[in-house]
C-alpha cells in the first residue's frame, strides 16, 4: 500500500518547499494591493508592513482551515466535510465571542495568557459542536455523510442564532469589531503579537502532527477493518485527526471568524493537481488555502477601493460565494455517482 511505503527525507522537503514556493509567488502579487484600491510595490515601511499583516495573516487562516479540511474528509472519508459545514468554525466562532465578556475577565491574564484563553474557548467550542454533531449523526459507529451535513447545518444555525442573542441583549465586542467578523468571517488587523503568534504557533504544531500521520490516512481511506488488517490503529488514528484538524481550525478562527469553504474547496482542487496521496496532498492543500484566502483577502481590499463599496468586504462573504456553489456541484456530482445516473 502506497500509504506506508517508506517516504524519503529529500522527498517532503522538496514537496513542502514547492508547496511554500507557490505560496510565496501568489502572496508578493497580494502584497501590491493596497487598502484603497491602488496596485504596486509598497512605497514605506509603514505600507508594507500593514499590507504584510493582513496578507500573513490571511495566508495562515487560509493554510489552516485548508490543511483541517484535508484531515477532516481523509479520516471521515467524506469528500463533503469541512470545518464550517461540520460546526468546527461556527463553535470555535461562538466561543471566542462570549471570551470577549467581562464575566470571563477573571480568567483572564495580561499579555499572552488573554491569547491563551482565547484558544482556549475557541478550542472547546470547536470540540463541543463538533461533538454534538457526531453524536446525533452517527448510528451503530457509522456516520452517514448527507445526516452528518445536515445536522452540521443545523449546529451552524443554532450557533448562529445564540450569536445573535447575546449580541442583541448585550453590547459585548469590542470596538472596531462588527458582527459580520463572528457570522461570516474577517482578517482582522487588530490582533496583538501573542494573539498572532500564539495562533502561528498551534497551526504550525498541527500540521506536523497531521504531516506525521498521513501516510495513516492513506490507508484510512480503505476501511476501518482493511486499515486494522494493515496495522493501523484507526480509532486512535480518527481521535489524533479529528482533535487535531478541530484544534487547527479553532486557532484560525479565534483571529478570523467563521471562514467558510476555504477546507472544502482546496483539498478537492489540490487533488485535481498533486492526486489523492495525503502526504503531498496536505502541504499542495495547505499552500493553496492560503493562497486562495490571501487573494480574497486581495481582491475585498481592491473593490473597496474602486468606490464601489464604502468599507472592505469581509473575506467570509466571498469565499461563501465561491464555496456554496462548489458544494452544491460536489453534493450533486455524489449523488449522481451513488444512482449510476450518466
Amino acid at each position: 500500500m502506497s500509504g506506508l511505503q517508506r517516504w524519503s527525507l529529500g522527498r517532503l522537503l522538496m514537496t513542502i518547499l514547492i508547496s511554500i514556493a507557490g505560496w510565496a509567488v501568489v502572496a508578493t502579487g497580494c502584497l501590491m494591493v493596497g487598502s484603497t484600491g491602488s496596485f504596486g510595490w509598497p512605497t514605506s515601511a509603514s505600507q508594507m508592513e500593514v499590507r504584510k499583516e493582513v496578507v500573513l495573516t490571511a495566508s495562515l487562516v487560509g493554510a489552516a482551515l485548508a490543511a483541517a479540511g484535508v484531515a477532516y474528509q481523509a479520516i471521515l472519508r467524506n469528500p463533503l466535510a469541512d470545518p464550517y459545514l461540520l460546526g468546527a468554525s461556527s463553535g470555535a466562532s461562538l466561543a471566542a465571542y462570549l471570551w470577549r465578556f467581562p464575566f470571563f475577565s477573571g480568567l483572564l491574564l495580561s499579555g499572552g495568557g488573554q491569547a491563551i484563553s482565547q484558544q482556549s474557548f475557541a478550542f472547546a467550542g470547536a470540540i463541543v459542536s463538533v461533538g454534538i454533531v457526531f453524536a446525533l449523526a452517527g448510528s451503530r459507529g457509522r456516520l452517514e455523510p448527507l445526516t452528518l451535513l445536515l445536522v452540521g447545518v443545523i449546529v451552524n444555525a443554532v450557533n448562529g442564532s445564540i450569536f445573535l442573542f447575546v449580541d442583541a441583549i448585550h453590547k459585548g465586542l469590542p470596538a472596531g469589531e462588527g458582527p459580520l467578523t463572528f457570522l461570516v468571517g474577517a482578517i482582522q488587523t487588530n490582533l496583538t503579537p501573542s494573539q498572532f503568534y500564539l495562533a502561528l504557533a498551534i497551526i504550525a504544531l498541527g500540521l506536523v502532527v497531521l504531516l506525521y500521520v498521513s501516510g495513516e490516512l492513506n490507508v484510512a481511506a480503505l476501511g476501518d477493518v482493511e486499515a486494522e488488517s494493515m496495522g493501523v490503529r484507526i480509532g486512535q488514528l480518527r481521535w489524533i485527526a479529528l482533535i487535531t484538524a478541530s484544534l487547527v481550525t479553532a486557532a484560525a478562527v479565534a483571529i478570523s471568524g467563521p471562514i467558510g469553504f476555504v477546507g472544502l474547496v482546496c483539498p478537492h482542487v489540490a487533488r485535481l493537481i498533486v492526486g489523492r496521496d495525503q502526504r503531498v496532498l496536505l502541504p499542495a492543500s495547505t499552500a493553496l488555502g492560503a493562497a486562495l484566502l490571501a487573494i480574497a483577502d486581495a481582491v475585498s481590499r481592491k473593490l473597496a477601493g474602486s468606490g464601489g463599496l464604502e468599507t472592505v468586504l469581509p473575506v467570509g462573504v466571498l469565499t461563501g460565494l465561491l464555496g456554496g456553489p462548489f458544494f452544491l456541484l460536489l453534493l450533486w456530482h455524489s449523488r449522481r455517482s451513488k444512482t449510476g445516473t450518466v
